[in-house]
């Protein structure tokens, strides 16, 4: 099978590998039908990931069609159509039991990290009953491929650990796809004013068709004069980062209010300064978190609803066989205009 495969930072390959085999009897090998590139993948090509290594397929989001199940394999069979979640879980452990997938003893985040991934045309699913979602007959699979990592992403990590209420004032640093996601998911709880911040002002107009309040382009270093301008000099409720760089997280520490909740959504690849001289005395929550994907359930029924439009998020198409250009295209999101890509295996 071809596959996309990472040879260290900054050099990957469209290459034949050898189609993966059940190995265990809870996989599941999966013919990929369609897959994206995701913001984490370029953190992995800049070599902020050291647990992926030379050799390794990329991806970790898609939707496909079981070809094979392993023989303790119960929920799924031969030609269903399946949503594969970015987080592998056993459903058992300890971790898995609390809801907290992103931490399973025998999985968690693997796929296109510690395991090949979804960026081919094959992909090996272990735990497959408690990894994989069965795509309804008729849903739009594109859209759903959102529901692999981004919407729950941005959701959990950002809207819940946020504690996003009725009336807040939230302000979302990064306006790529998983920023979009929170933005989008955030409304559920009916935030009085929600201020997307970014450097693009194409991603802060698509910003405002999604629902955001207010935006604020921070190219020119005023974005905490700006945003405490818009909020009477006080803050906001809700800091959301969703980019993975120290100067997006420090501006989350600069605009929070008395009593609010910084919710870290970005990968980090650096250290990043915690200005506890300033925010000792200030109430303030901070939350991490990887993805459980334990609301995919839920959010599957309110994109099925039409209550969440996903597809919104998917500005560009490629064939599966041109990822190369694909990567191009999302690294230079700015430049094209470009939220999700999503790549069809023809």
């Amino acid at each position: 099978m071809k596959a996309l495969v990472y040879h260290g930072p900054d050099n990957k390959t469209w290459e034949e590998k050898p189609k993966p085999n059940i190995s265990q009897p809870t996989d599941a090998i999966v013919k990929i039908y369609k897959t994206t590139i995701c913001g984490t993948d370029l953190h992995i090509m800049k070599g902020d990931v050291p647990t992926v290594t030379d050799g390794r397929i990329l991806g970790h989001e898609g939707v496909g069609v079981i070809e094979e199940t392993g023989t303790a394999v119960s929920n799924f069979k031969k030609g269903d159509h399946v949503l594969i979640s970015c987080i592998t879980s056993c459903g058992k452990c300890d971790y898995c039991k609390k809801g907290m997938y992103s931490h399973c003893d025998n999985g968690g985040w693997i796929l296109g990290n510690k395991i090949d991934g979804t960026q081919a045309e094959y992909v090996r699913i272990p735990h497959a009953d408690n990894s994989l979602y069965p795509i309804p007959a008729g849903a739009d699979e594109e859209a759903l491929v959102m529901l692999s990592d981004i919407l729950p992403t941005g959701f959990e990590c950002g809207v819940l650990n946020g504690q996003v209420k009725p009336g807040d004032t939230v302000a979302i640093v990064g306006s790529g796809p998983v920023g979009l996601a929170a933005l989008l998911t955030a409304q559920f709880y009916t935030p009085a004013e929600i201020i997307m911040v970014d450097l693009d002002d194409n991603r802060l107009a698509v910003a405002k068709t999604f629902g955001a309040t207010q935006t604020v382009n921070s190219t020119h270093g005023n974005a905490v004069d700006a945003i405490m301008a818009l909020t009477g000099n006080k803050g906001v409720d809700v800091a959301i980062e969703a980019v993975g760089i120290p100067a997006t997280f420090e501006l989350c520490e600069k605009i929070i209010a008395p009593g609010g909740r910084i919710a870290n959504v970005g990968v980090h690849g650096k250290s990043v300064e915690l200005h506890l001289e300033t925010l000792w005395a200030q109430n303030i929550t901070i939350t991490t978190r990887l993805v459980d994907t334990v609301t995919t359930p839920m959010l599957l029924k309110v994109v099925q609803s039409n209550k969440l439009k996903a597809n919104q998020l998917i500005t560009h198409h490629f064939k599966l066989s041109d990822i190369i250009a694909a990567y191009d295209t999302f690294k230079h999101a700015d430049r094209e205009k470009a939220l999700k890509v999503i790549m069809t295996n023809e």
